[in-house]
């Protein structure tokens, strides 16, 4: 998961940078059409080529589907507002994650994770303190809807992992999102431009390694443990917000990336006491 959350992080900026060039739904299915053919050499080298069409079509349609919704709307959200206001509204999903596992995973969460949920998001409010208009912005609905279908589509490629290979999960979400969103997107294509064109292979191959990586988190960790740890998006966000605006974190920052960091290893603690 925190390799997942390291490459997200890296897509997220880049997915921002191309927001500002062409419309959000295209800059989703540029996510999917030019990380299709990672996919499908990385399903060569595995010979598990023969395995993709052996799946539960209906989840993977539905996972195609939230796929080009999220990604459209964490765009469009990224156009209006700054990274570090749309991470702390999508912050919303490991708790809808949570919630979720208890009915659709017959998952049991304990208190401990409830209680590292809301620590963590305290965490968040406190070092990002988003701004109130902001939250009452188009942007931050966007991004909010965002967040419940990343929290669906987790809960929902858990559910396949217990039948489905991992690059059969990554070859259908990439494939429907490039088929899906390039169809939204088609009357209102803008022409893509030369020099964005390093920009959309490093599109291509952080979401492709973020795809894999967050697809091993839920086939081998209990969701409920594994979905507090995107609160490590914080480190990236202040890192990314130094690399490529060059503004650096203040005391509240500092405070509220403690409190996230506590809550981590306090819920790291916890899992390691209840399996001994």
């Amino acid at each position: 998961m925190l390799g997942a959350i390291s490459f997200f992080a890296w897509m997220d900026a880049v997915m921002k940078l191309l927001a500002a060039h062409y419309p959000a739904v295209q800059v989703a299915a540029l996510r999917g059409i030019a990380g299709l053919p990672l996919v499908c050499l990385y399903l060569w080298w595995r010979g598990e080529a023969g395995r993709v069409l052996q799946v539960r079509w209906p989840l993977h349609l539905l996972r195609g589907v939230l796929g080009v919704a999220m990604l459209s709307l964490f765009a469009y959200g990224l156009q209006s507002l700054p990274m570090a206001v749309a991470y702390t509204l999508f912050f919303i999903g490991p708790i809808l994650i949570a919630l979720l596992s208890v009915p659709v995973l017959k998952e049991r969460v304990r208190a401990a994770h409830w209680f590292a949920l809301a620590a963590g998001m305290l965490g968040v409010l406190v070092a990002l303190r988003p701004d109130q208009d902001a939250l009452l912005s188009w942007g931050a609905l966007a991004v909010l809807g965002a967040a419940c279908c990343y929290a669906v589509s987790a809960i929902t490629g858990r559910v396949l992992t217990r039948t489905d290979s991992n690059g059969s999960l990554v070859f259908w979400m990439t494939l429907l999102v490039a088929v899906g969103a390039g169809a939204l997107a088609a009357r209102g294509w803008v022409p893509l431009q030369a020099e964005h064109g390093w920009t959309i292979v490093a599109l291509a191959v952080t979401g492709f390694i973020g795809q894999m990586c967050i697809t091993e988190a839920f086939r081998h960790g209990q969701a409920a443990v594994v979905a507090p740890f995107e609160y490590a998006a914080l480190a990236w966000a202040v890192g990314l917000d130094w690399l490529l605006w060059r503004t650096l974190p203040d005391a509240a920052t500092l405070v509220g990336a403690a409190i996230i960091v506590a809550s981590g290893l306090y819920l790291v603690q916890q899992e390691r006491r209840a399996r001994s």
